[in-house]
């Protein structure tokens, strides 16, 4: 059986599968939510139709497929604000899934292609130096550090409309400009302080990191992040999308991009040879994360492994989705908000932070 038809099945680490539900925000009981989001989607689709042409400079059809896809996908959206229940249980992730299943309809299927291997090139020509930076502060600061630069790599998510803006209009946005993007601590949602206090701790066992954006989030904030609990001697299982959407990093993208990383790096380099850091692909193609339908695969090295941490990266994957969600384990839920209006209804502004640190109940 191909590695993409593996059965789906549930994150072992779940606290009781019977009630997990992936999404945080039932669009069909929220009308206000729900109005916004359609809006929003409904905005950004002039976005995903230049896009999508852009990412095929050689086909003579594209725009002309380009055009069926905002037909179709607009149809559906007018559809949705008559008929919410008009396919099921409508969500921000069924609104984002929707669209990519309507951007493959079309032949679109990685509309961000060359946008990612753009941004992991520049990204990785940034590795070394921001590592070595790293690693030359004290202990304390070089953890807070770290964290920062998870949530600032964050920032640089082409499905948020706010980001892409900055993207488009200024071509030297880059890692350091996200970080003076981020509200100052206290955070919005704060866990930190606890989770330098676990840091004083015992090393845990094996961490799940379920990774977001390719370029600057993989590369400068989440593979120095897994290098510092390689360091402690944590093993660690980075889990990417097993096919495109948006500009997130894929598995086979992840595949490259460590071998680059593992040829700069002894440590990384080192962990993959022993197998102390293993890629694994989820079984998705979503900007959102369903816990309750994994590769079988990767499932099976959770339990393996006996991971003791679970680390959620990403509006999509930690607050669209398992916001809520209870483990049996430790989890770090971490996102930067990209959305003016989310950002408010949680009591915050633009770029507001989310770090959220779960430790199970005795």
């Amino acid at each position: 059986m191909d590695r993409l038809e593996r059965p789906l099945v549930n994150l072992p680490l779940l606290l009781d599968p019977s009630s997990y539900v992936p999404d945080t925000v039932d669009l069909t009981d929220d009308a206000q939510a729900r109005e916004h989001w359609l809006t929003c989607f409904e905005e950004a689709l002039d976005g995903v139709v230049k896009r999508a042409v852009a990412s095929q400079p050689g086909s003579v059809d594209a725009a002309e497929r380009a055009e069926k896809f905002r037909h179709k996908y607009w149809d559906k959206l007018q559809t949705l604000r008559h008929q919410p229940f008009a396919y099921g249980t409508l969500t921000v992730r069924s609104l984002l899934d929707t669209r990519e299943h309507c951007l493959n309809e079309f032949n679109f299927p990685d509309p961000y292609s060359k946008v990612k291997q753009k941004e992991n090139g520049a990204a990785l020509r940034c590795f070394q130096r921001v590592v070595g930076a790293l690693d030359a502060l004290g202990w304390e600061e070089r953890q807070l550090a770290l964290v920062t630069g998870l949530l600032a790599g964050n920032v640089f998510d082409w499905g948020a409309k706010a980001v892409a803006d900055v993207l488009e209009s200024d071509p030297h946005f880059g890692f350091t400009e996200a970080k003076r993007k981020l509200e100052e601590r206290p955070w919005l949602v704060d866990c930190y302080d606890r989770w330098l206090r676990r840091l004083k701790g015992p090393p845990h066992k094996c961490a799940l990191i379920f990774a977001d954006n390719s370029g600057v989030d993989v590369i400068l904030g989440v593979f120095p992040f897994v290098r510092a609990l390689l360091s402690r001697g944590t093993e660690v299982i980075l889990a990417c999308n097993s096919g495109p959407a948006l500009n997130d990093v894929t598995y086979s993208e992840s595949l490259i991009v460590a071998e680059h990383i593992a040829a700069m790096d002894p440590v990384v380099h080192a962990a993959l040879r022993e197998e102390r850091l293993l890629l694994m692909q989820t079984g998705a193609s979503s900007p959102c994360l369903d816990l309750s339908r994994l590769d079988e695969g990767l499932a099976s090295l959770v339990r393996e492994r006996g991971t003791d941490l679970v680390v959620i990266e990403g509006m999509g994957r930690a607050v669209h989705t398992n916001y809520e969600a209870a483990l049996r384990c430790e989890c770090l839920k971490l996102a930067v908000i990209k959305n003016a209006w989310l950002a408010e209804r949680l009591g915050g502004r633009l770029f507001s932070v989310i770090f959220k640190y779960e430790v199970p109940a005795e």
